[in-house]
């Protein structure tokens, strides 16, 4: 099957190259409301956010630390909005988020990242369907080897509970997708009923890319093939156009092309575009890929 692969080069929150109702499934991993490695990427994004973590600097103030979450979930919510609007009806969001801890003002907290992106995405106008819980290898530290903790190790009461897992949060627009009496893309898309029982049930253990040197590269190593691949063969048939609007390394795409799906990917950071370029190189005779910059 004939596929076609775009990767532009822009920033998601507006999508105009997109036609509403385009797109039948949204994939994605966007930049972490309050993890460090990302504070960069969103000051970059929304100035606002720069001007309040100087002013946090400056006050030291608890409701500055809650308009900087909040900025960054908005920011977020602006690509949640446009991909409601170029979804299918019946066309699924897939978001991979993690919750965040972090110490603010002398203070240890959770940021938790995956319910605020519920709350916008219904706002938006999305169903939230059930959740899957993709329960990665833990890298905090360990006690002689056994068991993983934050805080004072055995002694009551200052402890934290080990955030090991993330969330893939699952949306859908409209109604259920509708298709013509036995539709022959269907039933050559089916799964084995193994991959069936595995694939929905709502706890994924599934090692995650082993993360290397550069900054960059730990920026988007964290998000396996087999996520992608999961979510790309649930809610997809073949011929249909994936999306993923934080496209990273190009992980999605990938996936898309040694599926029979066609894929559309946006990223702001033209750094990456060698990784891309070596993730989906030899370039299937089939597939056919363009890359276009938005600002040429």
């Amino acid at each position: 099957m004939q596929t076609e692969h775009k990767i532009i080069l822009a920033n998601s929150q507006q999508m105009p190259e997109l036609a509403d109702s385009s797109i039948h499934l949204m994939v994605t991993s966007p930049p972490y409301p309050m993890i460090k490695m990302w504070d960069t990427q969103f000051a970059t994004i929304n100035p606002q956010i720069a001007r309040l973590w100087q002013k946090l600097e400056a006050d030291g103030e608890e409701e500055t630390v809650t308009q900087i979450y909040d900025a960054m979930h908005e920011t977020l919510s602006r690509t949640w909005r446009e991909t409601h609007r170029v979804l299918v009806d019946g066309g699924i969001a897939c978001i991979n988020i993690g919750d965040a801890t972090r110490t603010l003002n002398g203070k240890f907290r959770l940021f938790p990242n995956h319910s605020r992106i519920i709350e916008h995405c219904e706002k938006t106008g999305f169903t939230t369907l059930p959740y899957i819980l993709w329960k990665k290898p833990t890298t905090k530290p360990k006690y002689k080897g056994k068991g993983a903790f934050l805080g004072s190790g055995f002694l009551p009461p200052n402890a934290y509970v080990t955030l090991d897992c993330e969330f893939i949060l699952l949306f859908r627009k409209g109604k259920l997708r509708h298709f013509p009496p036995n539709d022959p893309r269907r039933y050559e898309s089916a799964f084995t009923k193994q991959q069936r029982d595995e694939w929905f049930t709502q706890i994924w253990d599934v090692i995650g890319t082993r993360q290397t040197t550069s900054q960059i590269e730990r920026r988007t190593a964290a998000y396996p093939d087999e996520i992608v691949n999961r979510l790309i063969r649930m809610f997809t048939v073949k011929g249909d156009t994936v999306l993923d609007p934080f496209l990273g390394s190009g992980t999605t795409v990938k996936l898309a092309m040694q599926n029979d799906r066609n894929s559309i990917g946006y990223e702001t950071d033209e750094k990456l575009l060698p990784l891309i370029e070596k993730k989906l190189t030899p370039e299937p005779a089939t597939c056919k890929l363009s890359i276009i910059n938005r600002e040429n």
